[in-house]
């Protein structure tokens, strides 16, 4: 599919990822995992506004509580108010960290967070590390603190995603090169019924991904150049061409929900603005962001 692939913010990320939309602000939040950093996009003006962190920011979500993230770091949850930068522990740190890190993560429709974990590639100076199969697990954090083990033997865990319907949840391990679909259980906030969705694509390894309200996954593929779309019987539909090699994440947007915002990595000189935010208008509206919940003030 051809699109115009706008770069909206040349940050020049070792890793972009983590993209959340805040319709509530007219703007995007992102993290550059390697340089400890959390973005800021304003639609309308188009500044950007930057945090540093002490460590790896891998994901960020909304919450019930406006005003306030859920911020995943490298080895735990925090609190964060960034209209005051005021930050707390949430009360979640990661079993074996820093041997391992946390990676992906994201809210579902009953507000809890779903992390997974990955051996941890990201040295103390941000450089990378090697990885490794089999160390990630894939956590649920439910609002009162409760904390679940849902999937073992991981390698890099990726993709969080629920369908329109809430029936089904997608998660990927970026080195199976494999997407995996769930039965969801949206009043109980539980999966089961694990099943090979989407893998084998030979353009890179699955990333961050998104999906739109007609139920379809938008997969960024790391090293691929594109973004695969992806039906919901699994069957690749059509693939988004970008111009740098490494996609990491992508969000909608905008106030029709009709912007994909794309996070990218580094890839070397070669690609000067390898690293950047992009943005494009797509046909069709993806899905609002969801929420977690927040029982204490």
């Amino acid at each position: 599919m051809a699109h115009e692939i706008v770069c909206v913010a040349p940050v020049g990320d070792r890793c972009g990822e983590g993209a959340v939309w805040s319709a509530a602000e007219t703007a995007l939040y992102w993290t550059d995992i390697n340089r400890f950093l959390v973005h800021r996009y304003d639609e309308a003006t188009r500044a950007v506004r930057t945090w540093l962190f002490d460590e790896p920011v891998v994901a960020i979500s909304l919450t019930s509580d406006d005003g306030r993230l859920l911020v995943a770091l490298g080895s735990k949850l925090i609190w964060w108010w960034p209209g005051t930068d005021r930050r707390a522990d949430h009360g979640f740190f990661l079993p074996g960290a820093p041997r391992v890190r946390l990676n992906d993560g994201r809210a579902d429709p009953a507000g809890n967070f779903w992390v997974g974990s990955m051996k941890n590639n990201v040295l103390p100076d941000g450089q990378l590390g090697d990885v490794a199969p089999g160390e990630g697990i894939l956590y649920r954090i439910a609002p009162d603190g409760a904390v679940s083990e849902w999937r073992h033997g991981l390698g890099i865990s990726n993709t969080l995603c629920w369908s329109p319907d809430r029936s089904t949840f997608y998660f990927g391990d970026t080195l199976a090169n494999e997407i995996y679909a769930f039965d969801y259980d949206a009043k109980a906030g539980a999966i089961s019924g694990e099943r090979s969705f989407f893998t084998g694509f030979e353009r890179g390894s699955p990333d961050g991904s998104a999906i739109d309200s007609e139920g379809f996954l938008w997969n960024c593929r790391y090293g691929g150049s594109c973004i695969a779309r992806i039906a919901p019987d699994g069957s690749h539909a059509e693939a988004m061409e970008m111009p740098v090699t490494n996609i990491t994440t992508c969000t909608f947007g905008g106030s029709d929900l009709k912007t994909l915002y794309i996070t990218t990595a580094g890839s070397g000189p070669a690609e000067r603005l390898a690293g950047s935010l992009y943005a494009t208008r797509v046909d069709v509206s993806g899905m609002p962001e969801n929420r977690f919940g927040v029982t204490t003030r």
